[in-house]
C-alpha cells in the first residue's frame, strides 16, 4: 500500500485501517492496521467486518527476506534467484528457458500426499507443434490454439480449463459525450453476436452475460448462474440487431446528430485483432452509414498506457478475478476506481457495492451484488462479451490437475497406467 509501489490493485485493501490515509501519503506505511503476533501471525486490523476477507487473502505469499536481500534485483528472474515452501521445486528456469521443470519438494509440509516427482515444461514457438508432440507420446498435455480447439472438441482427452475472466469493451464517458449516451451503449450491447464472437475466437470461450467471472460464489450459489436465474430476460445482453437499430436512432436524436464515429482500440495479438474486427463489421452491418468505427491495434503496454492516461474513445480489454468473490471484478466499476478506466458513475451501481462490503447475512450480500450487476449490464457501464477458457489436450492417464486462477496445481496430480 505504500504509494510509491503504484500499484493497480492498492483499492483492494482500503478496509485495512489506516489504508487510504497511507495510500494518500497522509501517513507513514508503517501505520497500516497490521502487524505481527510472534513468528507465525500476521493480525489485520479491518474498519469493519469484510464479508470477503477470506477470499482476499488467499493471494497472499509469503517473502523470504533474506533471500530477497541476498539477491536483489535478480531476485524472481530464474529458478536459482528463489526459494520454494510448496509441493514443487522449480529447476532450470533461465528466464528465457524454452524448458523446465517442477521437481518434488522434500521439505514440503505436505510432501507425503504428492504424487509426482516431476514435472516438465516446454515451450513451442508455432501453434501445432504441441500438439503434434502430444499425438507422439511426447508431451502429456498440449495447449490447443483457435482453430485445433474447434477441430478438436469433444475428442477424448479434450480438457476445458476455466478462467475467471470476462472480455469486454469499455467506453470513455468522461471525455466523449456520444459515448456517455446510454441509448447507445445499449444498442452497441445488443448488436453484437456474443455466441458467435465467443466460437470465431476460440471453442473453450463462453457467453459472458455478467461482468463477474464464472467461477464466483456467494453463499454457496455459482453467481453467474444466480443472475441468470433472476434475470433470464436481461435485455440489454441480447443479440436483437432491431431492437439495437431502435436504441440507436433514439441515441442520434438525443445526441442531434445522424451519424456517430469513434476509434476501438486493442492488443496486436490475434484474438484481439480478430474481436475488432468482429465488433466492428457487426456494427457496420447493423447501423449501416450512420456508424463509422475505426479499428487500432498496437502493442499490449501501449494500450495499457492509453488507458491509463483515459487517451482512448473504445477499447477492448479484459479482466481476470483476482479472488473467486463477485466484489473482485465488479468492484472496478465503483466511482472513482482506477481500473473504471472509462470514469463510468452511477449512485445505484455505488450503494448496492457499499452495501455488499458491510453486509453479512450471506443471502442478503447475494442481493446486493446481484442488483449491482444488475444495474451495470443494465446502464452498460461496461459491455460484457465473453469468459476465457483455455482448450487443452490432456491424457486420459493423467488425473486430477487442477487449474485455479490462471495457473496450474500439482499437487494432487497423479498419472495412472491404464
Amino acid at each position: 500500500l505504500d504509494p510509491k509501489t503504484q500499484s493497480q490493485q492498492q483499492n483492494e485493501w482500503s478496509n485495512v485501517v489506516n489504508a487510504d490515509d497511507v495510500l494518500a501519503g497522509k501517513k507513514a506505511p508503517s501505520t497500516l492496521g497490521v502487524e505481527a503476533k510472534g513468528k507465525y501471525e500476521l493480525v489485520v486490523h479491518l474498519k469493519h467486518p469484510v464479508p470477503y476477507f477470506k477470499a482476499l487473502s488467499v493471494g497472499w505469499n509469503p517473502q523470504n527476506k533474506h533471500v530477497v536481500e541476498k539477491f536483489g534485483k535478480k531476485y524472481g528472474t530464474a529458478s536459482k534467484y528463489m526459494v520454494y515452501n510448496g509441493p514443487f521445486v522449480q529447476k532450470g528456469w533461465t528466464g528465457s528457458s524454452l524448458n523446465w521443470k517442477l521437481e518434488k519438494n522434500d521439505q514440503y509440509w505436505d510432501k507425503d500426499k504428492v504424487k509426482l516427482q516431476t514435472v516438465n515444461y516446454s515451450v513451442q514457438k508455432t501453434p501445432s507443434t504441441d500438439y503434434n508432440l502430444y499425438q507422439a507420446n511426447k508431451l502429456d498435455g498440449a495447449y490447443l490454439d483457435v482453430q485445433a480447439s474447434k477441430r478438436l472438441k469433444g475428442q477424448s482427452g479434450y480438457t476445458v480449463y476455466k478462467l475467471d475472466r470476462t472480455e469486454y469493451l469499455t467506453f470513455n464517458v468522461s471525455k466523449h459525450p456520444e459515448l456517455a449516451n446510454v441509448d447507445f451503449r445499449r444498442a452497441v450491447s445488443m448488436a453484437l453476436n456474443r455466441a458467435q464472437l465467443a466460437k470465431t475466437v476460440g471453442g473453450a470461450n463462453t457467453v459472458a452475460r455478467t461482468f463477474a467471472g464464472p467461477n464466483e460464489y456467494v453463499d454457496g450459489k455459482n453467481f453467474d448462474q444466480y443472475v441468470e436465474s433472476k434475470n433470464p430476460a436481461n435485455k440489454y445482453m441480447n443479440y436483437n440487431p432491431t431492437g439495437a437499430k431502435k436504441l440507436y436512432d433514439r441515441a442520434l436524436k438525443e445526441l442531434g446528430k445522424n451519424k456517430l464515429a469513434f476509434t476501438l482500440m486493442g492488443d496486436d495479438d490475434d484474438v484481439s485483432k480478430k474481436v475488432l474486427e468482429f465488433v466492428q463489421s457487426q456494427l457496420e452491418d447493423t447501423f449501416g452509414k450512420k456508424v463509422d468505427v475505426t479499428v487500432r491495434s498496437m502493442p499490449k503496454t501501449t494500450r495499457v498506457k492509453k488507458m491509463l492516461n483515459g487517451d482512448f474513445e473504445a477499447v477492448f480489454t479484459g479482466l481476470t478475478s483476482g479472488y473467486l468473490d463477485p466484489n473482485s471484478q465488479l468492484h472496478t466499476m465503483m466511482t472513482g476506481q482506477s481500473y473504471n478506466f472509462g470514469k463510468w458513475s452511477n449512485k445505484d451501481f455505488d450503494k448496492y457495492m457499499n452495501n455488499s462490503d458491510k453486509e453479512l447475512n450471506p443471502t442478503k450480500r447475494l442481493e446486493d451484488l446481484y442488483n449491482a450487476e444488475r444495474v451495470l449490464t443494465d446502464q452498460q457501464g461496461l459491455t460484457p462479451l465473453f469468459h476465457d477458457g483455455q482448450a487443452w489436450m490432456v491424457r486420459p492417464s493423467v488425473k486430477n490437475v487442477e487449474f485455479l486462477g490462471g495457473n496450474f496445481s500439482f499437487k494432487d496430480a497423479s498419472v495412472s497406467n491404464d
